[in-house]
């Protein structure tokens, strides 16, 4: 009897090891991939991301150039945003929650925040500069009262809640539109205007700043007007065809090689 129930009981034991180890072999490790966020307006992403009309953002192209296996890599522009709707609307909360230590944001906003405070088409603008200076409006969109800041703030906010999560910022200067003058691209925004103001921002916030604008501007011209219009662009001068999302998005990767000591690099293949 005695043997009976020592046997048993080293059957329970070896049986219960066994479920034990069995459990632990289905239990997946957890993700500690870090993630790559991309945010923007319709520069980044157009529409839902699927090349609606023929267009295409450059954040569509950056995945390609990563090893997935090690990084992922998440698009959450959105058209017709700004460095402050992008805020105010709650999609910069969505994104932030799920920011962690070791993740990457790089971010571009610019081409929206020349639109009026309070308009009641889109009510997305701000102040223009990157000054303290704020104003109160009534948003006819959301029906209340919104105090408005200045572009440099809304991209500082990204910045430092970027950083208090333990992550790196990336600022992009705005892509150029397509415009020409005598021949040369005039659709550089580096002279006291938001490309200028980006870089100004990411020197006060110790940012990474990628000055895509020039680095396009300066391949516009090396190319010439008539390819520009005919390969990268058809509907409007500022959203891109595929093309002209993956010559943008080809210079935002030159951009982040060009910084030694930027971590991004190591998951680049």
């Amino acid at each position: 009897m005695r043997n009976f129930m020592r046997n048993n009981a080293g059957l329970s034991l070896l049986l219960a090891a066994v479920i034990l180890l069995s459990s632990f072999m289905l239990i997946k490790p957890a993700n500690n991939k870090p993630t790559f966020y991309i945010i923007g307006d319709s520069t980044v992403k157009n529409g839902k991301g699927k090349g609606g009309g023929g267009l295409w953002g450059w954040g569509n192209y950056i995945a390609t150039y990563f090893d997935t296996t090690r990084i992922a890599v998440e698009n959450d522009a959105l058209g017709g945003t700004s460095s402050r709707t992008f805020q105010t609307l709650g999609l910069w909360d969505k994104v932030l929650t799920k920011i962690k230590p070791g993740d990457f944001v790089i971010l571009q906003f610019g081409h929206n925040d020349s639109s009026p405070l309070d308009d009641t088409a889109r009510a997305r603008g701000t102040i223009k500069g990157i000054g303290e200076e704020q104003q109160e409006i009534y948003n006819p969109i959301r029906k209340i009262k919104e105090v408005v800041y200045s572009y440099g703030w809304y991209m500082r906010k990204f910045v430092n809640d970027v950083k208090t999560k333990g992550a790196t910022a990336i600022i992009c200067s705005p892509i150029p539109r397509n415009k020409w003058k005598d021949g040369k691209s005039d659709g550089r925004n580096n002279g006291n205007s938001y490309g200028q103001w980006a870089q100004e921002v990411s020197v006060q916030t110790n940012a990474y700043f990628i000055d895509l604008n020039k680095l396009i501007a300066d391949d516009y011209d090396a190319e010439g007007e008539a390819k520009v219009n005919s390969t990268y662009f058809s509907t409007d001068g500022t959203h891109t065809l595929e093309p002209g999302a993956q010559l943008n998005a080809k210079f935002v990767i030159q951009g982040i090689r060009s910084f030694n000591h930027l971590e991004l690099n190591k998951y680049l293949k």
